[in-house]
């Protein structure tokens, strides 16, 4: 079942928007299309089953002058809302015969009977009420080009409407508008960055098309909460019921503009900034990370969309009253950063490393306030991650000063749990009547996943407690130079580097797989192409005791223990290798550490 938004031009001339949701109220389909051809083979894959269409435009026109008997039942009642209907008459050329709508319903084989229980059928809409309605507006909003109204505020109203819009995600029935293949992040950057009202109109036919759509499924679920305004024989306008005790605004009421719009604009303008910002604070925790030789599957950042940011800001609670009074300040993932590992040790090791390096606001272990409820579900550690005071005074940093990032962390089993229930139970594709069960399912699975973790560490920690020590080697099992045969180039192999140093390193945790293929090009750099070379460089190393001259916090993967090894060996050498470069303040600060602890 689909439910079809048509905000139907009155002629051929100018775009009709279009806007299609599926049955769980995803929004899958929006455009324009000018021709009703065009318009015809737009919705054909939603049409040829069971559906609704809602048509912003006349469908039955019997009257020949003034208001048909629809407009002037609705007038009563939204025309102090500045919602009221134009008239519509047969003395107007485009209702002197079919009307536009008319057609389009009859090429689809539709039933015009807003009171039918057919399954395919279409409805005259008003989108200026529904939203009076919808909303609860004391007047309708002013997206609408007229003769005095600016770019600027045509374009404000506009985007008021559309962190409405936005909101209807918490409502019931609830509106998603993050479905792939919406574009609805698309309709608000083009509204947020328009400089011209040509550009505004065409993301207005397409928001008021969604809001055509909305009021089909609205009107399916709920016909209760509708009304609908004339009759089937002398025409009709179906919307959401007037709110019982609304008022429309005065003048005065209506000169302090919608908060929420005025926060979505701002974000917008602010968004470039941030995609930058979450990059670096990438970068950051990488580097972070990195240093500390934790070994970990990913990580990963975005800034948060124009399009979630407005969905965000515009919810409400079941009185109506907005979640976020200042979204700006209140939304705290607009900056949002995720952590990986492979096993749950690995979790709070991250986060201990977080807590030594940043300034961390706010910090939630979401699987043990699961726990601590008896329950088996969502695993993960929530952090709210600053600049600690260090960094705030380095330049190297400045893009980040002031702002802050949210940093989840979890294991790769817990993120595929989240995610797969995010994208099915929280975005509403669990039909009703089957949610206990699929309740009982993914806490079914949270419980064998928490398992699987548990299980994973034991294997880990069982392989690090039985690896071969240098000179433990079975008898016969041969000398190795380490080098891949697969390799064209002199460098040892990165799979023969890391079974070497599980040996060299036995209470080093594992690296990440690219680390070693890193360093062997480092230690090619410094002519170290096999592993008895390597041998013979570490064996002074050895005596020098790294671990207490280090005075590691956490226990370093293998490869950084080697890179502090070939540090104490070669000193300033090393530090001015070109694969360094990147690097070598870095080394320098480690370098002094180890040479201090010396003296």
């Amino acid at each position: 079942m689909y439910y079809v938004g048509v905000d139907l031009a009155w002629g051929e001339r100018k775009p009709t928007g279009l806007a299609v949701l599926d049955q769980d109220g995803g929004l899958v389909h929006v455009s324009t299309a000018q021709s009703d051809e065009d318009i015809l083979a737009a919705l054909a894959p939603y049409t040829a089953g069971d559906c609704l269409v809602a048509i912003d435009a006349p469908l039955i026109v019997r009257n020949e002058t003034g208001n048909r008997p629809a407009e002037a039942a609705l007038n009563k009642d939204f025309a102090r809302f500045h919602a009221g209907a134009h008239p519509v008459n047969t003395t107007k050329p485009e209702f002197s015969g079919t009307p536009r709508g008319a057609r389009i319903a009859s090429a689809l084989k539709l039933d015009l009977n807003p009171r039918s229980g057919r399954g395919r059928r279409a409805v005259e809409v008003y989108p200026h009420a529904a939203t009076v309605a919808l909303f609860r507006l004391g007047r309708t909003l002013k997206y609408k080009a007229k003769p005095g109204r600016t770019r600027e505020e045509l374009q404000s109203e506009l985007l008021r409407l559309m962190s409405l819009v936005g909101g209807l995600a918490g409502a019931e029935p609830a509106l998603h508008t993050d479905r792939p293949g919406s574009r609805w992040p698309e309709l608000i950057e083009a509204a947020t960055g328009a400089e011209r009202k040509s550009e505004l109109r065409v993301v207005e036919d397409q928001v008021d098309a969604v809001i055509c759509a909305y009021v089909a499924l609205f009107t399916a679920r709920h016909p209760q909460m509708v009304t609908v305004y004339g009759d089937v024989e002398n025409g009709y306008i179906v919307t959401p019921t007037l709110p019982e005790g609304l008022e429309p605004s005065t003048h005065e009421d209506v000169t302090a503009e919608d908060p929420v719009s005025v926060a979505v604009r701002e974000y917008a303008l602010r968004q470039p900034a941030l995609v930058e910002a979450a990059d670096r604070f990438c970068v950051l925790v990488k580097s972070i990370l990195d240093e500390a030789g934790i070994n970990y599957l990913s990580v990963t950042g975005r800034a948060k969309a124009v399009a979630s940011f407005a969905g965000k800001a515009a919810r409400r609670t079941a009185d109506g009253e907005l979640v976020y009074s200042e979204p700006l300040r209140e939304i705290n993932d607009q900056i949002g950063v995720r952590v990986i590992t492979y096993v749950q040790d690995d979790v709070a090791t991250v986060a201990d490393v977080i807590h030594d390096q940043l300034l961390v606001k706010r910090d939630r272990d979401m699987g043990e306030e699961t726990a601590r409820q008896g329950r088996f579900g969502y695993r993960s550690r929530h952090m709210l991650i600053a600049l600690d005071a260090a960094r705030e005074g380095h330049s190297e940093y400045e893009p980040l000063r002031g702002m802050a990032a949210s940093l989840q962390v979890r294991t790769v089993l817990q993120h595929a749990w989240a995610e797969f229930e995010h994208d099915i139970r929280y975005k509403g594709t669990v039909p009703a009547e089957q949610a206990p069960e699929l309740d009982r399912r993914f806490t079914l699975a949270a419980g064998l996943l928490e398992l699987a973790d548990q299980e994973f560490s034991i294997i880990r920690d069982r392989l690090a407690a039985n690896r071969v020590l240098p000179g433990e080697e079975p008898a016969g099992s041969g000398e190795t130079t380490g080098r891949d045969t697969a390799d064209d180039d002199s460098r040892i192999g990165a799979r023969e580097l890391a079974a070497f140093l599980a040996g060299q390193y036995p209470e080093a945790g594992w690296s990440r797989t690219e680390h070693y293929t890193w360093i062997t090009g480092l230690l090619a750099e410094l002519a170290i192409t096999s592993l008895p070379e390597l041998t013979e460089v570490l064996v002074p190393v050895n005596e020098l005791d790294l671990n207490a001259r280090m005075d590691y916090k956490y226990p370093p993967g293998a490869v950084r223990r080697l890179d502090d090894a070939l540090l104490a060996a070669f000193g300033e050498k090393y530090v001015a290798l070109p694969g360094n470069a990147d690097r070598r303040g870095l080394l320098k600060s480690r370098l002094e550490k180890l040479q201090a602890s010396t003296e």
